[in-house]
């Protein structure tokens, strides 16, 4: 019997849309039916942002706020498999993804349902998957793969190349110096291969060696200089996100969250990794190795 499977995305700048076709093609050539539906909420975010725009939604990503979308118009009422396709903003789901998995309509069809996320950012994602993990697992979902997609040139290189094409809409090299932003081409064309992998389950009724599968293939990679100021980052990005919510003029407040942003990543994160590296990692070697293997399995 045919296999139904729905692939449901956010995108602005199209990244997404290609690495969703890249990862669907295989299960396309198996004979399964993908239908791809596009997250489509009522608040539109312009791409490119401004950089007022940008840090405006900083509150309500944090605090999970969900905005009202467009109907979702899919097919069917259920589906073999599901695949989610969102990206990180400040260390969460982005809003249409966190908004996607609080309407009920959505929460139906994730009922009883494999699900594959696939997220595609800068470099930090584990935060941003923790929560879209958790989400699954409240509406009943079966959660079986995890692909996390990110830029993979160094984290200073990658902030100064985001930005420059999230407020230009370019994906260009910057000054003809820097890289050029975003997931590669390489890497965006290679989810083919995790969908090969994706496509020997099909019609198996088992998927738990999936997510070991993929993780030998790299879908998912962990850094620990990366996990180290995620985990530092969470909790202050929202006791940001809760004082600014309450403000009634946010604008300078957001403005200072973004200053804040900008020294703790060039100041800040370096400070912190040199003391860890001297005082903490040497000791917890335990500890992070299951740490890391905690945010790279699909259960928790």
């Amino acid at each position: 019997m045919q296999k139904k499977i729905l692939a449901i995305y956010y995108t602005q700048s199209g990244q997404m849309g290609e690495i969703i076709d890249n990862f669907t093609d295989p299960l396309v050539q198996t004979g399964a039916s993908v239908e791809k539906a596009i997250i489509n909420p009522e608040t539109k975010y312009n791409f490119p942002w401004t950089g007022n725009s940008f840090f405006s939604v900083m509150p309500s990503c944090v605090l999970g706020i969900p905005e009202q979308l467009q109907p979702l118009g899919l097919k069917e009422k259920k589906y073999d498999l599901i695949i989610l396709g969102y990206q990180p903003w400040f260390l969460s789901p982005s809003i249409p993804c966190n908004s996607l998995l609080q309407t009920q309509e959505f929460k139906a069809l994730l009922k009883d349902t494999p699900v594959i996320t696939v997220s595609a950012g800068r470099n930090m994602w584990i935060n941003a998957f923790v929560r879209v993990r958790t989400m699954l697992k409240d509406a009943g979902a079966k959660l079986v793969g995890n692909i996390a997609l990110v830029d993979k040139h160094p984290n200073v290189v990658s902030f100064i190349t985001i930005f420059y094409w999230m407020l230009t809409g370019k994906k260009e090299r910057y000054l003809n110096i820097f890289p050029r932003p975003g997931v590669s081409e390489e890497d965006i064309a290679y989810t083919s291969e995790y969908g090969k992998t994706v496509a020997k389950y099909l019609d198996k009724k088992n998927w738990g060696d999936l997510q070991d599968e993929l993780i030998k293939q790299k879908a998912v990679e962990i850094s620990y200089k990366l996990m180290f100021i995620e985990a530092r980052a969470k909790p202050i990005f929202a006791v940001w996100a809760k004082f600014i919510s309450k403000r009634k003029n946010r604008t300078p407040w957001l403005s200072a969250f973004k200053y804040y942003l900008f020294v703790a990543l060039f100041l800040g994160a370096p400070i912190l990794l040199t003391l860890d590296a001297i005082f903490l990692k040497p000791f917890s070697s335990k500890r992070i190795k299951l740490k890391k293997l905690s945010y790279l399995q699909v259960t928790n």
